[in-house]
């Protein structure tokens, strides 16, 4: 099982990759184990000296109560005191921003892929899409001509 954020390579240059645990609840697992979350529209944050994922939906599992389960509630993310210190100095200097980048199991655990993302213009994007359109039609070329 590995979800990925899509959205994080469009928006951003991702310059550095940090894996890192997360804080759930045991109807998050099984409902993370299903395959059910959207990173799309998410972000870490820094609040007060901890890393928090905001905005990562993850929907309610069937077997548990609707009524006090928050889908989109904030969550902790687990790292060791030098790893913070190195990420509050490199968001905080150049700019940076922490965008989760993938969410998989590993060893029966729940982990998080972080990115250290820098945010592309709207021509870089437009570059990035125009040598991908450009690729696909010389390999559509090499294989018409085979």
């Amino acid at each position: 099982m590995k979800i990925t954020n899509r959205k994080a390579f469009h928006d951003y240059h991702i310059l550095e990759f940090l894996e890192v645990g997360i804080e759930l609840t045991g109807a998050e697992v099984k409902s993370v184990r299903l395959g059910r979350v959207e990173l799309g529209q998410s972000f870490a944050r820094i609040i007060n000296g901890e890393i928090f994922l905001i905005n990562v939906n993850i929907p309610v599992y069937l077997g548990v109560d609707p009524k006090t389960y928050a889908p989109t509630r904030s969550r902790k993310l687990l790292l060791h005191r030098s790893q913070i210190d190195s990420l509050i100095g490199k968001t905080s200097s150049q700019g940076i921003t922490l965008v989760p980048v993938s969410l998989y199991d590993k060893n029966n655990l729940i982990k998080l892929q972080l990115g250290l993302g820098k945010s592309k213009k709207v021509f870089d994007k437009r570059k990035v899409i125009k040598e991908r359109d450009h690729l696909r039609r010389v390999q559509q070329e090499l294989r018409g001509k085979e």
